[in-house]
């Protein structure tokens, strides 16, 4: 039945992708979204797996890749950490990715960006990493970062599709259209190299404080609003 639900949607919401071939003459920033422990690796908090995920497995798998190449050639990436701290609570969700913890800090297959000269981490302590990158005298860090590497586009992968991500590239569009972010045209996100988390409609029956959240359905749901936002979508991202 769900995956009816999904194919139907799927029929009337598509969601035009092609694939991306990246050749160095346009200027190209990564964005990795809180591809941390406390999202990706099992068991590692209130909001990680329960147990091995595969769409969370692939989208951490692309990361990994895409920053790999982009560290090669030298390309900027910029990498947002989900960094709570324990005294603000973030409704509705439950406490994680405490400032401090092992849920805060990058999966282990990106734990050498914190030593990559081509690479920015930011910690973030709201869903939209955008507004979470407002220091307190008003400057922000990513307007900073497109502008400092005259950034044309941005190719975007994290989790949550539906949230933390969509939030971040709606907000990412909003200001490229204000001329806040030039040079920055295209915001790119790649839909293999993002995930959600699984929270199925018979899970949240049994329990009333949960709210079912089916993986397929608001992973395709995150990718038809970040392209009605104006967002490129992607199915696949090579290098010349």
């Amino acid at each position: 039945m769900v995956s009816q639900t999904i194919d139907l949607l799927k029929e009337e919401l598509p969601v035009d992708q092609q694939p991306l071939i990246l050749s160095g003459d346009i200027k190209t920033g990564l964005v990795l979204v809180d591809v941390v422990n406390g999202f990706c690796t099992v068991g590692a908090g209130n909001l990680a797996p329960r147990q091995p995920n595969r769409q969370i497995s692939r989208m951490v798998d692309e990361s990994v890749r895409l920053s790999r190449v982009f560290a090669e050639k030298k390309w900027p990436i910029f990498a947002f950490l989900d960094t709570h701290h324990r005294d603000i609570p973030e409704p509705p969700y439950p406490p994680h990715c405490i400032a401090g913890t092992e849920e805060a800090k990058l999966v282990p297959e990106l734990l050498w960006l914190e030593n990559e000269p081509n690479a920015t981490v930011r910690c973030k302590d709201c869903v939209d990493g955008f507004l979470g990158s407002i220091e307190e005298d008003g400057r922000n860090v990513f307007i900073d970062w497109v502008k400092n590497h005259q950034i044309k586009q941005i190719l975007v992968v994290g989790i949550c599709t539906d949230i933390c991500v969509l939030d971040f590239a709606c907000s990412a569009l909003s200001a490229r259209n204000r001329r806040l972010l030039s040079p920055l045209d295209d915001v790119i996100v790649y839909s293999h190299a993002c995930a959600t988390y699984d929270i199925p409609v018979h899970m949240a029956r049994i329990n009333n404080d949960v709210i079912a959240h089916p993986q397929e359905l608001l992973h395709h749901i995150g990718l038809y609003m970040a392209r009605g936002r104006g967002a490129k979508i992607v199915s696949d991202v090579s290098f010349k």
